[in-house]
């Protein structure tokens, strides 16, 4: 009866397990790889083994298990499909041929042939058994430092096609990540046939465990994992082999772009290749799980690259069902290098031209404009998180936007010797003169919050000065930045160079961007304090032109005329209070305290609404500092 009962047990326990695995949707984009819950890390044998293929690469897996060990206390369920014991193996009977035959050949030998030992070919099988222990043992020693329990599996192509093998190893997995356990898999290299080349990845239901990589992409699929990392000795897919002149990282990566790429050669070690990670990835993806290849093989280059992935930076090459319908930035980017050297080349007069065409668009298509930013208005007061100041600064209006057109041309006429400008003159040697001559930087990306009449200023600036352009709005002003972008382009088009300037309107994440630093010049963040300094951490390479806390401070002489002074107070302060450079504090020479003129100048801000004055007595004057009502405090 009791077996019986266990029979029953166990029956019902597999049939809850093998249900069929409903198609599930892929993440899109790499910034849901947050939400990844299941996780199967997959570990090349070219990132587990050492260069001499003899001996496993200890710093790469300590910082391999340092990474799984923090995504599985974060409450994640990890999996490791790893190779190594064949490398591991190898290490070990090595030295016990070594220690073998060195002890025969001085017994009978004599010690003067101990220089002609050879050490034999090994085979595979023979290597993996010796070095599966050993392997395992590596692991469980560097999961114990942070508390986290290992398990070993061990498979074979039968145990997936097999029906019931298929449901105990199911069972058994649920199981152990049931239990926070981090399952370690590997394909049993001691028992299983040599690879042969095979055609069954064309459906989810059928996949042959003929390397790791097959291994990882069935595993992942049957486990219904979110995300599947492989990790090898490659940043990701290239379009064309690594190593040449012309490879370019392919940062997405889409099932119908196979077609268009040419794979290299396989790696120092292993037996799948770039084309069989591809195919086993496409595998998944089409199964329902998620598939990031990244290089694991420099961890000081690199970094914490599967916390990285995990946390949707941009890392290795994504794959993805859904192709986004306008241009990457990575393409954005080179568009726009490739139309920023012809307006470089562009004659003054003809970049003037362009400046004053956007003027005289941003007057002609006023009422598109406001009807854009109407937009971004309501959802952004509809949101409730932002502040009434952030509102204002986001709030354009047709004098705005006249005070742009005329501050635009008056740029189209005061720039024209920008590019090309002699600043020194230095004869070397007769007839050798150097000359030290302003020309453009190359590729700007500029950042900005809020304020969507930044985006033709700085385009100006740029056109001014023959540069291309990357502009990286804040999505509360996304409808605006849409359509003064479009007349940015508009009026470059005058001359061919629409592409100068590109506006970045994708999920990138800043931080993503500024890790372009082969693409990109110089970044300019425009914005509070905070953003700038999150810049400078971010930018890897890229020189960021930063600005320090403002220091917005007007001051009055004891001789200065009244009339012009009180104008400037209330323009600097009251004009635009929601404006990064208004009027924070006001010094007043000492002279002028408790004088008519003081009266005046308190009474003007009280009656333009200007609160919490606040004054500080000092050695040369008075300190005025003033706070704006609950919600428009000056930024």
């Amino acid at each position: 009866k009791q077996r019986s009962d266990r029979c029953v047990l166990m029956c019902v326990l597999f049939s809850a397990v093998s249900l069929p695995r409903p198609h599930g949707k892929s993440f899109a984009h790499r910034s849901e790889l947050k939400q990844a819950k299941r996780i199967v890390v997959k570990l090349g044998s070219a990132v587990v083994t050492r260069g001499d293929e003899c001996g496993l690469a200890l710093g790469r897996l300590a910082s391999i298990v340092e990474q799984v060990a923090m995504l599985q206390n974060q409450g994640r369920e990890m999996m490791i499909v790893t190779s190594g014991a064949v490398a591991f193996g190898k290490q070990r009977l090595r030295h016990e041929i070594l220690l073998s035959q060195s002890v025969r050949q001085a017994l009978h030998s004599g010690q003067n042939q101990l220089k002609e030992m050879s050490i034999p070919v090994l085979e595979a099988r023979a290597c993996a058994a010796a070095g599966q222990s050993g392997l395992m043992a590596l692991y469980e020693a560097m999961f114990t430092q942070y508390s986290t329990c290992t398990a070993q599996i061990l498979v074979t192509n039968l145990d997936f096609h097999d029906e019931q093998k298929r449901r105990n190893l199911n069972s058994t997995l649920h199981e152990l990540l049931r239990m926070n356990i981090v399952p370690i898999i590997n394909t049993n290299d001691a028992v299983v046939p040599p690879p042969v080349p095979n055609s069954d990845l064309q459906g989810v239901n059928v996949i042959s465990i003929k390397d790791n990589d097959s291994l990882a992409a069935r595993l992942a699929v049957e486990m219904k994992a979110d995300l599947l990392i492989a990790l090898s000795d490659v940043e990701g897919l290239y379009d064309s082999p690594p190593g040449t002149d012309d490879a370019k990282l392919i940062d997405i990566f889409y099932p119908g772009d196979q077609q268009s790429i040419t794979y290299g050669t396989k790696s120092r070690v292993g037996i799948g290749g770039m084309e069989a990670k591809v195919k086993a990835a496409l595998w998944a993806l089409q199964g329902g799980t998620s598939v990031v290849i990244a290089n694991g093989t420099h961890p000081k280059v690199t970094g914490h690259v599967i916390t990285d992935i995990v946390e949707g930076k941009k890392v290795g090459t994504f794959f993805s069902e859904v192709k986004p319908a306008g241009p990457t930035v990575e393409q954005q980017t080179e568009m726009a290098r490739h139309a920023g050297r012809s307006l470089a080349s562009l004659h003054p007069e003809q970049r003037g031209e362009i400046i004053c065409c956007l003027a005289e668009l941003l007057t002609e298509k006023k009422d598109e404009i406001l009807s854009a930013n109407k937009k971004d208005l309501e959802i952004a007061t509809a949101s409730g998180r932002f502040s009434h100041a952030l509102i204002n600064r986001l709030a354009l209006s047709t004098s705005k936007l006249n005070s742009l057109a005329i501050g635009l041309r008056q740029l189209s006429v005061s720039s024209r010797d920008s590019v090309g400008r002699v600043l020194r003159r230095t004869r070397v040697a007769n007839n050798l003169e150097l000359e030290q001559i302003t020309v453009p930087i190359g590729v700007l990306l500029v950042i900005f919050e809020s304020r969507p009449d930044c985006l033709p200023q700085v385009s100006a600036l740029a056109i001014a000065s023959g540069n291309a352009l990357l502009l990286k709005g804040g999505k509360e002003a996304a409808n605006t930045n849409k359509i003064l972008h479009q007349l940015t382009q508009e009026a470059l088009s005058i001359h061919g160079v629409a592409d100068a300037i590109q506006l970045v309107s994708t999920r990138e994440e800043v931080e993503d961007l500024c890790r372009l630093d082969k693409m990109i010049d110089l970044i300019i963040p425009r914005g509070s304090s905070q953003l700038v300094r999150e810049i400078q951490r971010a930018a890897k390479g890229i020189p960021v032109l930063g600005h320090s806390e403002g220091v917005c401070h007007v001051y009055i002489d004891s001789d200065a005329s009244i009339d012009k002074a009180i104008d400037i107070v209330r323009d600097s302060k009251c004009d635009y209070p929601a404006a990064c450079n208004a009027m924070e504090t006001l010094l007043i020479h000492r002279d002028l305290l408790r004088t008519p003129i003081f009266d005046q100048i308190i009474d003007m801000l009280r009656t333009e609404h200007v609160r919490n004055i606040q004054t500080h007595s000092r050695t040369l004057g008075i300190n005025i500092t003033h706070r704006l009502a609950p919600g428009l405090h000056p930024i």
